[in-house]
């Protein structure tokens, strides 16, 4: 039974889930090296959540 879910494919929101955990990892290491990059790696981590929240609102009618 565990052997089926290794072949389970990741939804749209889990792979942005993960983009955005990676961005935010990486703006957070260089926010004390380098301060203009990190700002730009939480804005695409920013761009990113929008992306999540659209896919996860509910449809309305």
């Amino acid at each position: 039974m565990i052997m089926f879910g290794l072949f389970k494919r990741k939804t749209e929101a889990e792979k942005l889930n993960k983009k955005y955990d990676k961005l935010m990892q990486e703006g957070y290491e260089l926010s004390t090296i380098n301060r203009k990059a990190s700002d730009a790696k939480y804005a695409k981590a920013d761009q990113v959540l929008k992306q999540i929240d659209k896919l996860t609102q509910p449809q309305s009618s």
